[in-house]
C-alpha cells in the first residue's frame, strides 16, 4: 500500500511520536496537533486514507473532528483513540457511519497496526469500486452514443416526417448556418427530437466529413462528465492509469452536440465558456492546453433566460450559447402531423419486429391526434413500437392496440364526451382550423386538407 497517506491528531507531541513510530514504516504519516490543525492539513492534502485521532482533545473532540471531516474527505475511513468510557457517544458515532473502528487506549501496537491496515484496505477498495463504477458508467453511456447513432435517422431536412409551419421555421433556420460554425442552441421540451435535429445540421454542413458527437450533461456526474467532456492524463486520478481523449479531441472537425446543458453546475460551465472563448482544452489533471477545432451545438429543454436570471447559470456562457437559438415545436402544436409520424414509426417498428402491420386506423389516428403528447415524438414512437407488438399481421392497428393512457388523454383533452366519433370529428376540427388560420384562404386550406373548397364549406357549414 505504498503512498497509502495516514493522518494522526492527537495534543499530545508523545502519543504522535508512538504513533508515527509504529505506521511510518508502512504508510505516509501527516501530523495534527488538534481539529482545526487537522481539518486545514485535509485541505491540501485530498488523498488522505486514514483519520486516526484521539477523542479528549481541548478545543475540537475526536468526534467532532471526524463528523466535520466528512466535507473535506468524504471517502476516508476514521478510527478514534479514547482512555475513557463514554462508550454511549462512541457507539453512536460508530452506528451513524462517521468512525469505522474505536481503539481504546492504552494500546497494543500490533493490534493498531492491523486495525490502520484493514482501514487502509476498505479505502483502497472504496476507491477501486467507485473507479469501476465510474469505468462502467462511462462505457455504457459510449455504448448509448453508439446505439444512438445507429439508429435511423434522415441524411436531409427533407426526410424530415411533417409540414407544420413550426417545423418548417426551423427547419429554414437551421438551413442558414449549415457552412458555418455559428454555435446553436436547440430548445424544446424533452422528446421533441432535438439530437435528430443536431446531427441534421451537422450532415448538411461543411463538418459533415468528421465526427458528430453527443452527450447528454444530466446523464453523467460533474466529475465523470469532466473526464468525459475534456479527458484525463495519466495519474490525474485513483484508476487513471493512463491518458484519455475527451469528446472535445473526438469532435476535432467536427461538432459536439450537448444536450441538456443547462444540468451543468457553475464550474462545468466555466470550463466549457473557456472552450468556446479560447479554442482550447486542458485535460483533468494535465498541464498543458490543446487547440480544439470543434462546432458546438447545445441543447436544453429549460428557460435559461430565467436560469440566468436566478443565478444558476452562467450569463457569459448563456450568450455564448445563444448566438443561433432554433425553438423545436412539441408535439402537441403539430397535430396535423401526427398521422404522417405515426405511419412512419409503424413502417419502422414493423421492419424492426419482422411484422405485417399494414397500417394505422382511423379510429387509433383520431385517439393518437387527440392525445396531448408530453412525451412527445419520442413518446409516439414507442406507442407505436408497444402498439405494433400487440397488433396482428394483416391487420390495421387498432383502438384496442394502444395504451390505456392514450384514451384516457384524449378523452381528457376535450370537455366534450369522448366516443371514437368525438375524436375523429375533433381531429377534423383542429386540422381545418389549423389550415384556415395558416393558409389564410380557404382554397388554400382545402388544397392542404386534401379536399375540394365545395367540401370544405360544406363542412364548415356543418360545424356552425
Amino acid at each position: 500500500m505504498d503512498e497509502t497517506t495516514i493522518l494522526i491528531v492527537d495534543d499530545e507531541p508523545r502519543v504522535l511520536d508512538a504513533l508515527e513510530a509504529i505506521l511510518a514504516a508502512e504508510f505516509r504519516v501527516l501530523r495534527a496537533g488538534h481539529g482545526e490543525e487537522a481539518l486545514a492539513c485535509l485541505e491540501t492534502e485530498p488523498e488522505v486514507a486514514v483519520i486516526l485521532t484521539d477523542q479528549r482533545m481541548p478545543g475540537m473532540s475526536g468526534i467532532e473532528l471526524l463528523r466535520r471531516s466528512q466535507e473535506r474527505a468524504p471517502d476516508a475511513v476514521r478510527i478514534v483513540l479514547t482512555a475513557y468510557t463514554d462508550v454511549d457517544s462512541l457507539m453512536e458515532a460508530i452506528n451513524t457511519g462517521r468512525i469505522y473502528h474505536f481503539v481504546p487506549k492504552p494500546w497494543d501496537p500490533n493490534e493498531l497496526l492491523l486495525t490502520v491496515r484493514g482501514a487502509a484496505q476498505r479505502w483502497h477498495l472504496h476507491r477501486e469500486n467507485a473507479r469501476l463504477r465510474d469505468e462502467l458508467e462511462l462505457a455504457y453511456n459510449a455504448l448509448r452514443r453508439e446505439a444512438a447513432a445507429g439508429r435511423e435517422k434522415p441524411a436531409s431536412f427533407d426526410g424530415l416526417v411533417g409540414a407544420d409551419s413550426g417545423l418548417q421555421h426551423a427547419v429554414a433556420l437551421a438551413r442558414k448556418i449549415l457552412d458555418g460554425d455559428t454555435s446553436v442552441l436547440i430548445l424544446g421540451e424533452t422528446g421533441t427530437g432535438k439530437e435528430l435535429f443536431a446531427h441534421l445540421i451537422h450532415a448538411n454542413g461543411a463538418r459533415r466529413a468528421k465526427r458528430f458527437v453527443a452527450q447528454s450533461c444530466g446523464a453523467l456526474p460533474d466529475s465523470l462528465l469532466e473526464s468525459e467532456l475534456f479527458g484525463h492524463a495519466r495519474g490525474a486520478f485513483t484508476g487513471a492509469v493512463g491518458e484519455r481523449r475527451g469528446l472535445f479531441e473526438e469532435a476535432d472537425g467536427g461538432t459536439l452536440f450537448l444536450d441538456e446543458v443547462g444540468e451543468t453546475s457553475p464550474a462545468m460551465q466555466l470550463r466549457l465558456l473557456r472552450v468556446l472563448q479560447e479554442g482550447e482544452i486542458r485535460r483533468v489533471g494535465g498541464s498543458g492546453t490543446k487547440r480544439v477545432d470543434v462546432r458546438l451545438i447545445a441543447a436544453t429543454n429549460a428557460d435559461l433566460e430565467a436560469e440566468v436570471a436566478a443565478g444558476r447559470f452562467r450569463r457569459d456562457l448563456f450568450y455564448r450559447l445563444n448566438v443561433f437559438p432554433i425553438r423545436l415545436p412539441p408535439l402537441r402544436e403539430r397535430v396535423q402531423d401526427i398521422p404522417g409520424l405515426a405511419e412512419h414509426f409503424l413502417r419502422q417498428a414493423c421492419r424492426r419486429a419482422r411484422r405485417a402491420v399494414p397500417s394505422v386506423s382511423a379510429e387509433a389516428l383520431a385517439l393518437l391526434s387527440a392525445y396531448p403528447w408530453p412525451g412527445n415524438v419520442r413518446e409516439l414512437e414507442n406507442e407505436i413500437e408497444r402498439a405494433v407488438a400487440l397488433a396482428d399481421d394483416g391487420r390495421p392497428l387498432g383502438p384496442a392496440h394502444l395504451s390505456e393512457r392514450i384514451a384516457a388523454g384524449a378523452a381528457g383533452a376535450s370537455s366534450s364526451p369522448r366516443t371514437l366519433n368525438d375524436a375523429v370529428e375533433a381531429l377534423k376540427r383542429r386540422m381545418i382550423e389549423d389550415a384556415l388560420r395558416e393558409c389564410g384562404s380557404k382554397t388554400r386550406a382545402a388544397e392542404r386538407l386534401g379536399l375540394t373548397r365545395q367540401s370544405l364549406q360544406q363542412m364548415l357549414r356543418r360545424r356552425q
